[in-house]
């Protein structure tokens, strides 16, 4: 099926949909009844080729499965017989390495099913708008071969739309040796993301070297990154190479930039601009030739009106800039993450998280972010007794995160209520859970498992404090 409408030259443009499933080359043709376009869809891959040899499109959308097939195997088909096509990738799974393998190849953009309609005409308008004005362009590089090139991105877990923003801009920084700088809170997975730019790019082969420069003295931070010589300070018994030299050919990664020093600043410009160096207490250049991604949790911006950050060291590494949201803003990433901490550090003993302990989960801030997600997954699992984890395993702060709001947005008079009961020498923990018992049964309607719920607790967990603090058993289950 075809729809057809001209453009104000008289030739429409054409979309070919490489989808096994006819319907989505149906509901393309409904999305696009209004535009100038001619919608054309094929249900194989190979059928797709044989469709482009025959006759030119100007944007392919392209299923990530289609059927048996691997549709970036047929992209990097596609790719070799014709580099500056124009593709939209379609997958209903979005996973990091799918993005990033799709944007290595030269994807012009990469969307997930079902569709944001409005999203949707949004990206094939620009596509489209690309097609018509820069016929040019090449997306995989014009005459070059593409080849698949061996790495993943580990460690990046998460399907939210932030998410699958970082796996797109991951995929294209990767083919380019631009200086990438990442931005985000402590524990978002800067050094994660640094990883996988460097395991999808060119230089995979080469060495990945990382330092932290906020860990390591100002006194000795020059030293770890370039070098020394034997006798250059008191201490200095042999020759070190520095991670610059160690680097060479490959990446080095440098955490936390915005600590290093004013005075190393200036040299490490040097080596960014002209790849000179020379080890600390040496008169011999050096050359090497490193690309460099840097990650701070600083406003380097900032930094730099304040002068304690070099402008022009700034613009230097900021070629490529990349913001790592915080947990709290993709909660929808929190339990595959968890799931995938537990599997990882649990998974000889098959634990699983129980209802109460997921709901724990997803109600908390994590200001730590990823970082103290993985923690928390992690004790929880030292600390289960049973094959389900729950909420008592986590850390107290995520165990009663949830309950401790509700008190509080419900307007709860928590201290006087529990120095009420007990007074100052009282039992205060136990005081405290007796009014949170109490008003989860109040809450539920007496309802046990209900109450349980609210608590963060097993029904059995809430049944042996009822009887500790002598309330009633309500009858309701």
């Amino acid at each position: 099926m075809r729809v057809k409408k001209t453009t104000p030259q008289g030739q429409p443009q054409r979309i070919l949909v490489i989808d096994d499933e006819a319907d989505v080359a149906y509901s393309f043709q409904r999305v696009l009844a209004e535009e100038p376009v001619e919608v054309i869809g094929v249900t194989s891959g190979v059928e797709g080729l044989k469709r482009l040899r025959k006759q030119p499109v100007d944007l392919v959308l392209l299923d990530v499965r289609i059927g048996e097939e691997s549709g970036l195997e047929i992209f990097r088909q596609l790719r070799k017989e014709h580099p500056r096509q124009l593709v939209i990738v379609m997958t209903a799974h979005g996973t990091a390495q799918t993005a990033i393998e799709a944007m290595k190849l030269g994807a012009f953009d990469y969307i997930l099913k079902p569709f944001d309609v409005p999203e949707l005409l949004s990206i094939i308008r620009r596509a489209l708008q690309t097609a018509a004005s820069m016929q040019d362009l090449v997306t995989g590089g014009a005459g070059k071969k593409v080849e698949e090139e061996k790495g993943s991105a580990p460690g990046l877990i998460g399907a939210s739309p932030a998410m699958q923003k970082i796996y797109k801009l991951v995929g294209q920084v990767a083919r380019s040796d631009a200086a990438v700088l990442l931005i985000g809170e402590s524990g978002t997975g800067k050094e994660l993301v640094a990883r996988a730019i460097y395991a999808n790019s060119p230089r995979a082969a080469r060495p990945y070297v990382a330092i932290n420069c906020a860990a390591i003295p100002d006194t000795l931070l020059e030293s770890e990154l370039f070098g020394h010589e034997r006798g250059a300070f008191t201490g200095a018994l042999t020759q070190r190479i520095g991670k610059f030299e160690r680097a060479d050919g490959g990446t080095i990664f440098l955490d936390e930039i915005g600590d290093m020093p004013l005075a190393l600043q200036a040299k490490l410009l040097r080596v960014l601009q002209n790849g000179e160096f020379q080890r600390l207490g040496g008169d011999q250049t050096l050359r090497t030739q490193v690309r460099v991604i840097a990650a701070t949790n600083k406003d380097l911006t900032a930094m730099v009106k304040e002068k304690t950050f070099r402008e022009d060291l700034y613009y230097r590494i900021n070629v490529v800039q990349i913001q790592l949201p915080p947990l709290r803003e993709r909660p929808e990433d929190v339990l595959p993450l968890a799931e995938h901490f537990l599997k990882r550090s649990g998974q000889e003993r098959g634990l699983k998280f129980s209802t109460a302990t997921k709901k724990a989960l997803q109600g908390f801030g994590w200001p730590g972010n990823v970082r103290e997600l993985e923690n928390a997954v992690v004790r929880a699992g030292v600390c289960a007794t049973a094959e389900a984890i729950e909420p008592g395993d986590l850390p107290p702060e995520i165990s009663g995160a949830r309950t401790f709001t509700a008190d509080l947005e419900g307007g709860l008079d928590w201290w006087g209520q529990v120095m009420g009961i007990c007074g100052e020498e009282g039992d205060l923990l136990a005081a405290g859970e007796k009014i949170l018992v109490e008003r989860a049964l109040q809450e539920s309607g007496g309802n046990v498992k209900r109450a349980a719920e609210i608590l963060g607790i097993t029904r059995a967990a809430l049944r042996t404090r009822v009887e500790r603090y002598g309330l009633a058993l309500p009858v309701s289950e």
